[in-house]
């Protein structure tokens, strides 16, 4: 007796699985360009920070913020996390009309796309703002003049703070949205498939549709 010959994958089964992978390291790869851009824009809109220097009459050197200016050390960075939540919920509304390749696979090249994205504008913008506004060190302002007064513009920053979980709650938000935005728009589909598969890839024991969408059941 011979064995039974096994079944060998179609050249349309692997062309569809190049695709897919294809598709999903675009949609990584797009978004993550798209942060430097974010990152520009934000560097471009994003206030200075004015501050004052002075000099007492012990000789001391103190430097404060003017008015409100103090408010953009929080201002600034939810700036930066609404440009990002915007591109969250952008991408993960076009990866959801990419229809031929929904599934969990979209979603993590998405998420991964998001961090790579936020870790891209967050680089760029800040590297634009030194750039544009320079280092600010309080001790080395040069005074002169009576009274000793200086006024400097400081950059503005990207993140709520220096510890290293407020910069990853920060880069974690854009893919925490899309993933979320993503997650709906599965729950609001009522197929299995997400609508991935054309009627002719469905299987042939699938149960045919009623005009109204429903399942008939088999008669016996």
């Amino acid at each position: 007796m011979t064995a039974p010959a096994q079944p060998e994958a179609s050249p349309a089964v692997g062309a569809s699985r190049a695709s897919r992978r294809r598709a999903i390291a675009l949609a990584g790869l797009g978004s993550a360009a798209t942060g430097a851009l974010i990152g520009a824009l934000w560097a471009w809109i994003a206030p200075p920070i004015r501050a004052v220097v002075a000099l007492t009459r012990a000789g001391e050197r103190v430097h404060d913020y003017l008015g409100t200016e103090s408010n953009h050390f929080f201002d600034v960075p939810c700036l930066m996390l609404g440009l990002l939540t915007v591109l969250g919920v952008v991408a993960s509304v076009l990866a959801w009309q990419w229809r031929e390749h929904r599934g969990p696979g979209m979603v993590v090249a998405l998420s991964a796309g998001m961090v790579t994205a936020a870790a891209a504008a967050a680089a760029a913008g800040a590297a634009l703002v030194r750039l544009r506004y320079g280092a600010v060190n309080f001790d080395a302002v040069p005074l002169s003049g009576h009274p000793s007064v200086a006024y400097v513009s400081q950059g503005p920053p990207v993140f709520f703070g220096d510890q290293p979980l407020q910069a990853a709650l920060t880069l974690l938000w854009p893919a925490a949205m899309a993933a979320l935005v993503y997650a709906v728009l599965a729950a609001a589909d009522a197929r299995d498939d997400l609508g991935a598969l054309s009627l002719a890839d469905r299987p042939s024991d699938a149960l045919p549709l009623t005009p109204g969408g429903a399942a008939e059941a088999a008669v016996s």
